[in-house]
C-alpha cells in the first residue's frame, strides 16, 4: 500500500491535527483504553505488540486472543491456544483448534437477530448513472444464501477456487461471502484487468466457476466485461461454468448491447441464482482455512497469490475498521475501491463484522463533474472517507470551489493508503473535506496482511503526512541493513514486522520457496518480515514513509529515492502531480527524469523546467538535480488512483511495458510518448 512522494521532517513538523478531549473520549479505542487501565497512547502500543514482565495482560498473544471476545468475534469451536508458532513466525498457526466462518460473523448473525438489524442497510450502492439500491441484512442474507447453494449445485466444495471478475455492483458481497460459506477460496480479480491480467489470475488460481457481468459504466460510456472474460478463459483454460450478471440490460431482448454467449459454460444471474432455496446452512471452517487469494501484482515478474485464512481476515479487518476508522453503528462507511483490491474485502468484512453499512460507487471520481465524490458524501451522509493521496491531488486540481454548496458535515474521519502525502494535499483533505476537525487516518500495511503494519489512533495528534505508529498488536520496527533497529534514533531504515500476525499470508500461492524469499530472507537471524520500504520515526515519535526500499536511483555513487525528489517537486507551488524516474546516463550512470503535472493558472516553459531542477537541487543536492524536467497531462493510473510508475519508466527508455491492463486510464501512455 505504501509509496511516492516523500516529505522531509523538516516540511512537517508542526502538529496539525488535535483531537478534542471530547472526541478523545467519545472514541472506540478510548473505551479499550479505559476498559484494561491504559493510560496513553505509548502504553497502548507496548501492551499490544511487547510482552512486558510481570504483565499478564500484554504483548501480542495476549492482544489477539482478547480482540476476540471484545469484537464479538463468534467461532463455533473454541481455539485449543492462540497461536502454534513452533515453525517460527514465518508459517505460525493462530487459533488452532478452533472452528468459525467469516460469512456467520458477517451475515449470519445479523440477519438471525430482531427485526430492527435484520432490517439495517448493509450496503448503498450508486451506479455512475446516479442509480441507487439498498441491500438490508435481510436481503444480503437470502442472496448469499442463494450464491452458496449455486456453488455447491456446481460441485465447488471446500479449498476450491471461485473467481469474481466483477463489476463494482452490490451482488459481489453475496457472491463473496457465499464462496465463504461453502468454504471456498474467493479469488477477487480487479474489474479493470484486460485479458492477459485476468487469465493470468485465473490460471493460477484454476478457478472452475467465474462470476462476470456483461459490464458497467465508467465516465458515461459501457464497458464491456464479458468478452475480455471470455478472452481470458480461452487463454487460461479451467473456468467450467460462468455466471454473468446483467448490468447493462444485455439480457433482454430489446437491448441495444450484444454480449459474446457459450450455451455450453455460459449461464445469467437471474437464472442461475435467483432459482435457487434461500436457505443454507454456513460451514464450520478450521481457522486455517484458506478464505481469500488475493494478488498482488509487485512492479516486475508473476503475481504472486496471497493466501488468506478465516480466522486471519476475520479478526484483522474488523480490528483497524473498529479502532483506527472509529467504526460507530450509525457510520455510513466509503473507500473508493474495487473488489479486486485488498481494500475492497478489507471494507466490507470489517464493516459487516458489526451490522455496520458499507457505501460502494460504480464509476468515475470526476463524472460527470469532478464534484462527484464530495455530492455523494453530501448526499448519503457518508462518515468515513477513505481515498488515495493522488487521487485528491488530482480533485484539488479542479479548485476548492468544486466543494462550495457540499455539505460534508457528516464525515467524522478520513482515511487514505496508496502512497506518502506531500503536506500541501494533507492539509487541503484536512481542511478542505474534513473542515479541520476529522483526523486522516493514514495506512500502510498492505494485501500480504490484508491490513496495516502501521496506522494513527484517532486519539492521537497529527503532523501532515504521518503514519502515526505501529498498529494494534502490529510488532513492527525500523532497521538497517545489520538488522540493528534505529527506531530510537530518528534514523530512515527498513520497515519490518519482528512477529507475525493472524492475518499474515500463510504462504504464496505458488508455493513457500518463493514466499520466504520474498518476505523472509533479507533478515534471517532473527527471521524479521522485510516489508520493503524505508521508514522512519521523528524525535516527537511520529512515523513516516518515504517510498520503497528498492527503489533508489544510484546518481555518481549516491543514492536517492524516487520519492524524495518528487517531494520536492511538488513543493513548488506550480506542481500538483510529480513521478522521478532513473534513466541510463553517460556520465553519472544514471540521471533523474522528472514527469510533473502543473497545477491550474501555470504555464509551461524552459524558465519552470530550470526553477524546478534548482528546487530539487537545492532540496537534495545539485546531483540529483532531473536532467529533464517534462510536462504532461496525466499519469497512467489503477482505479484505486496509484500512479503506475513502470509505465512511465518503461515509457522513456523504450523497454517493454509489460502487462499494463490495470491501467484505469490506458490513454495516458500515449500522452507519455508525447511528452512536453
Amino acid at each position: 500500500m505504501p509509496g511516492n512522494t516523500s516529505p522531509s521532517l523538516e516540511d512537517i513538523d508542526e502538529i496539525a491535527h488535535e483531537p478534542s478531549q471530547e472526541f478523545v473520549e467519545s472514541t472506540n479505542v478510548a473505551e479499550f483504553m479505559a476498559t484494561y487501565g491504559i493510560d496513553d497512547y505509548e502504553e497502548l502500543i507496548e501492551r499490544t505488540t511487547t510482552d512486558l514482565e510481570g504483565e499478564p495482560e500484554s504483548g501480542v498473544d495476549w492482544f489477539w486472543d482478547e480482540l476476540v471476545d471484545y469484537l464479538g468475534i463468534e467461532f463455533y469451536e473454541e481455539y485449543d491456544e492462540i497461536r502454534d508458532n513452533s515453525e517460527g513466525p514465518q508459517f505460525t498457526d493462530w487459533y488452532p483448534g478452533g472452528e468459525l466462518n467469516i460469512a456467520h460473523n458477517v451475515v449470519d448473525r445479523h440477519a438471525a437477530v430482531d427485526e430492527e438489524r435484520r432490517n439495517k442497510v448493509a450496503t448503498i450502492w450508486e451506479g455512475e448513472d446516479g442509480e441507487v439500491r439498498e441491500v438490508t441484512y435481510h436481503e444480503l442474507h437470502r442472496g448469499t444464501n442463494q450464491v452458496a447453494n449455486a456453488l455447491e449445485e456446481r460441485g465447488i466444495e471446500t479449498g476450491d477456487t471461485v473467481g469474481l471478475y466483477m463489476p463494482m455492483v452490490p451482488e459481489v458481497v453475496s457472491i463473496l461471502y457465499g464462496c465463504f460459506k461453502v468454504g471456498a477460496v474467493a479469488v477477487p480479480i480487479f474489474s479493470g484487468f484486460g485479458v492477459d491480467a485476468a487469465a493470468t489470475r485465473i490460471a493460477d488460481a484454476e478457478c472452475s466457476v467465474l462470476f462476470t457481468g456483461d459490464g458497467f459504466y465508467r465516465r458515461g460510456d459501457p464497458v464491456f466485461l464479458k468478452s475480455a472474460a471470455d478472452e481470458a478463459i480461452e487463454e487460461a483454460g479451467h473456468v467450467e461454468e460462468t455466471i454473468v450478471f446483467d448490468r447493462l440490460g444485455s439480457s433482454t431482448t430489446t437491448s441495444e448491447h450484444e454480449i459474446p454467449w457459450s450455451n455450453d459454460r455460459d449461464e445469467w444471474w437471474d437464472d442461475a441464482i435467483e432459482s435457487q432455496d434461500d436457505e443454507y446452512e454456513t460451514k464450520s471452517l478450521d481457522s486455517s482455512q484458506e478464505s481469500l487469494l488475493l494478488y498482488s501484482s509487485g512492479t516486475t515478474g508473476k503475481p504472486k497469490g496471497i493466501v488468506h485464512t478465516h480466522a486471519g481476515v476475520q479478526v484483522q479487518c474488523p480490528k483497524e475498521v473498529y479502532f483506527g476508522m472509529d467504526l460507530k453503528p450509525a457510520d455510513r462507511f466509503f473507500w473508493v475501491s474495487d473488489i479486486g483490491w485488498m481494500m475492497g474485502p478489507w471494507s466490507l468484512i470489517g464493516t459487516h463484522t458489526f451490522g455496520g453499512t458499507v457505501f460502494m460507487y460504480e464509476g468515475a471520481p470526476d463524472h460527470p463533474e469532478p464534484d462527484r465524490f464530495w455530492e455523494m458524501i453530501d448526499r448519503h451522509e457518508l462518515t468515513q472517507f477513505g481515498i488515495s493521496p493522488t487521487a485528491i491531488r488530482a480533485l484539488r486540481k479542479h479548485g476548492d470551489e468544486r466543494l462550495e454548496g457540499h455539505d460534508l458535515s457528516s464525515l467524522r474521519i478520513l482515511g487514505s493508503t496508496g502512497e506518502p502525502w506531500d503536506p500541501e494535499s494533507w492539509h487541503w483533505f484536512h481542511e478542505n473535506v474534513g473542515g479541520g476537525d476529522s483526523p486522516i487516518i493514514n495506512i500502510s500495511g498492505g494485501t500480504e496482511i490484508c491490513g496495516c503494519f502501521l496506522m494513527p489512533m484517532p486519539t492521537e495528534p497529527l503532523k501532515p503526512c504521518t503514519l502515526g505508529g505501529p498498529g494494534l498488536g502490529m510488532d513492527i520496527d525500523i532497521v538497517d541493513r545489520e538488522g540493528n533497529s534505529v527506531r530510537e534514533n530518528n534514523e530512515r531504515g527498513y520497515l519490518v514486522a519482528r512477529d507475525s500476525c493472524p492475518s499474515m499470508t500463510k504462504s504464496l500461492w505458488s508455493g513457500d520457496e518463493r514466499y520466504l524469499e520474498e518476505y523472509w530472507s533479507t533478515f534471517e537471524d532473527p527471521p524479521m518480515w522485510d516489508h520493503g520500504d524505508w521508514a522512519q520515526k521523528d524525535e516527537d515519535g511520529f512515523w513516516f514513509l518515504h517510498g520503497r526500499a528498492d527503489d533508489a536511483l544510484n546518481v555518481a555513487g549516491r543514492k536517492v529515492g524516487p520519492a524524495e525528489v518528487e517531494g520536492a517537486l511538488i513543493d513548488h507551488e506550480a506542481v500538483n502531480q510529480a513521478a522521478a524516474i532513473g534513466a541510463p546516463d553517460d556520465t553519472t550512470g544514471t540521471a533523474v527524469v522528472a514527469y510533473v503535472i502543473l497545477e491550474a493558472g501555470f504555464e509551461e516553459s524552459d524558465d519552470l523546467r530550470e526553477e524546478l531542477r534548482a528546487q530539487v537541487g537545492d532540496e537534495l543536492g545539485k546531483p540529483f538535480r532531473p536532467r529533464e524536467v517534462l510536462f504532461v497531462d496525466e499519469f497512467p493510473k489503477t482505479q484505486s488512483g496509484k500512479i503506475i510508475r513502470r509505465a512511465i519508466q518503461a515509457a522513456y527508455t523504450g523497454e517493454d511495458l509489460g502487462d499494463m491492463s490495470s491501467i484505469e486510464n490506458p490513454e495516458a501512455l500515449e500522452e507519455l510518448e508525447d511528452a512536453r
